[in-house]
């Protein structure tokens, strides 16, 4: 289901794209990072991409921009999306590719699932889109907060005792305003694990002119239709604590206790025997 999701918003972006009334024609650019979780750690599955305003070409000749407003009319793009996500997730039940274990199990049967995919047709899916007013720093640093780690940070946690978590969390509904729950550990847990995506799964993807088999080539002919004649930075190798230093502001080497003195390693604990990772 998390694939035909990737494959559908990309599906969707690239066909608006390739439309004539938006003035792009050609390729979007589109780093896609899948979202688990909803604030108080309930199952809510969606994609947060950054999407460049421009197109590169079919022919990798021009750089078209978008329009100064917009890049594309957020309902329209809304009811795309919901055909090509319907049509895989039909195809794929087709191909026998989905699974529907305990209470889904119903909807398994013909009957069931194309009912279902009637009723979800005449429904209004929502997509939202906004520039990023502040730059695109500010959204790069905004999904570089969520892309490695699962669930939850340990400064939304408030207390762990007498079998029960206290977190903080914001209500959407209410203005996003800042409240706590409470859960037993078991629930906790039970919440969290909804997160813990499968061993190799990608919860970061690249399409268009930044997919991986097309980047090393497109970039460099963007940057030759930008005139830009700077030479693109090698990758650096960084140690754990310096891409932490870099990306949070935090030195986790320092001593959490006096603040002053260096973290060392003494030991490195091994890994359990079943560990096969």
């Amino acid at each position: 289901m998390l694939n035909i999701l990737f494959a559908s918003v990309n599906g969707t972006l690239q066909a608006f794209a390739k439309d004539p009334q938006w003035r792009l024609n050609g390729q979007l650019g589109i780093i896609a990072v899948l979202h688990t979780l909803s604030q108080t750690l309930l199952d809510h599955f969606h994609l947060h991409c950054l999407v460049p305003a421009v197109a590169l070409s079919v022919k990798h000749n021009k750089w078209n921009p978008s329009r100064e407003r917009f890049l594309f009319r957020i309902k329209s793009l809304a009811k795309e999306y919901r055909k090509q996500y319907l049509y895989k997730m039909k195809r794929a039940y087709q191909q026998q590719k989905l699974i529907f274990p305990g209470k889904t199990a119903r909807i398994g049967s013909e009957n069931v699932f194309d009912e279902m995919i009637e009723k979800l047709s005449k429904i209004n899916w929502i997509a939202y889109a906004k520039r990023p007013f502040a730059g695109p720093e500010q959204v790069l640093e905004y999904l570089g907060r969520y892309t490695h780690r699962i669930a939850i940070s340990n400064n939304r946690l408030n207390t762990i005792d007498n079998g029960r978590v206290v977190f903080t969390y914001r209500d959407r509904k209410n203005n996003n305003e800042k409240k706590t729950m409470t859960l037993n550990a078991e629930e906790f847990i039970r919440r969290f694990l909804l997160h813990v995506l499968p061993k190799g799964f990608m919860k970061i993807r690249y399409f268009g002119f930044l997919s991986n088999v097309k980047k090393k080539i497109c970039v460099q002919q963007i940057r030759q239709l930008l005139n830009h004649i700077a030479d693109l930075s090698e990758q650096v190798n960084e140690t754990i604590p310096q891409i932490m230093q870099r990306i949070s502001g935090v030195n986790i080497t320092c001593c959490p206790k006096c603040k002053k003195g260096k973290m060392i390693k003494i030991k490195e604990i091994p890994r359990p025997i079943w560990d096969t990772s």
